[in-house]
């Protein structure tokens, strides 16, 4: 109920966020007398696409820790939480980014990365995976995370699915209108009730279609992680331990907001197309065969 509420409350204040900035710069009024002024569409369709995605990344490391109760365990005495933030902060050096907040959260077996930025980072392991997997596997899944980081995939995720927003409202409205002037013939000055059904059914479908497209970046980039992770701890087979070991394992359910940066999901079916992460068994394959 916690991360539905946290959900449902941040996506109405990024669109009220973004409503009052396209009514102030006034891209919101692209529907002319004369027609559609396309440039203020695009403007408008950017302002939308990507003004969600880069809100939602600035504000990913304090929902990341609402959301899931993680607690940061940078200065705790406990022995094992040292051992964890030695871990990450070894594989930081070595990877060239600065130190991440690293945190624990009670839960399944899995973790995240998260933050706008590569030096200001979170990393977060669940209790789940300290009490099924050895230190070795454990500090795998940590290089994984931490390569997720040096990638800037947060980052790259982020721009990815701000384009594919822009297209999908840019599109969606020059169609609309296509189809209610042209096809539907519309007379009158304002948009007719065709372009706003057109508008509406596009955005479904070509926001269906978006996310297909970027579930495949976010597939491609675990692989990237988990080679990553290989080369951070000089060998491969930890990693490929792990994996074997999530895959018989339920990851649990992370927050939409991270979702695509934890280590394991489980994608089937027709569902493996919008999945962030492709099949365990392709993943170890694909290590496997990792130069």
């Amino acid at each position: 109920m916690k991360r539905i509420l946290l959900f449902v409350v941040t996506n109405l204040a990024v669109m009220l966020v973004l409503g009052i900035a396209a009514s102030v710069l006034g891209v919101n009024r692209f529907l002319t007398a004369n027609g559609l002024n396309l440039g203020m569409l695009l403007a408008f369709a950017a302002l939308m696409g990507f003004g969600g995605a880069i809100i939602s990344l600035l504000m990913s490391k304090p929902v990341a820790k609402w959301s899931t109760g993680a607690q940061i365990i940078n200065n705790s005495t406990d022995p094992t939480h040292r051992w964890i933030v030695s871990t990450v902060e070894r594989f930081a050096q070595k990877a060239g980014i600065g130190m991440p907040d690293v945190a624990l959260y009670e839960g399944e077996p899995n973790a995240f990365a998260t933050g706008a930025f590569k030096n200001s980072a979170l990393v977060a392991v669940s209790t789940g995976l300290l009490q099924t997997m050895n230190r070795q596997e454990v500090e795998a899944v940590i290089g994984h995370e931490v390569a997720h980081v040096a990638n800037g995939d947060m980052v790259t995720m982020t721009l990815i699915q701000g384009v594919m927003n822009t297209f999908v409202v840019f599109l969606s409205r020059v169609i609309g209108y296509f189809v209610d002037k042209v096809v539907l013939r519309n007379q009158n000055d304002g948009p007719g009730i065709g372009y706003y059904v057109t508008t509406i059914v596009l955005d479904i479908v070509l926001g269906v279609l978006a996310a297909v497209i970027v579930a495949w970046f976010s597939r491609q980039r675990e692989y990237r992680a988990d080679k990553g992770a290989a080369d951070l701890m000089g060998d491969k087979r930890p990693m490929i331990n792990a994996l074997a070991r999530l895959g018989g394992m339920d990851p649990g359910q992370l927050p939409q907001s991270v979702a695509t940066m934890g280590i394991n999901a489980r994608p089937s079916g027709l569902m493996a197309l919008f999945s962030s992460h492709p099949p365990i068994e392709d993943r170890i394959r694909a290590l496997q065969s990792a130069q």
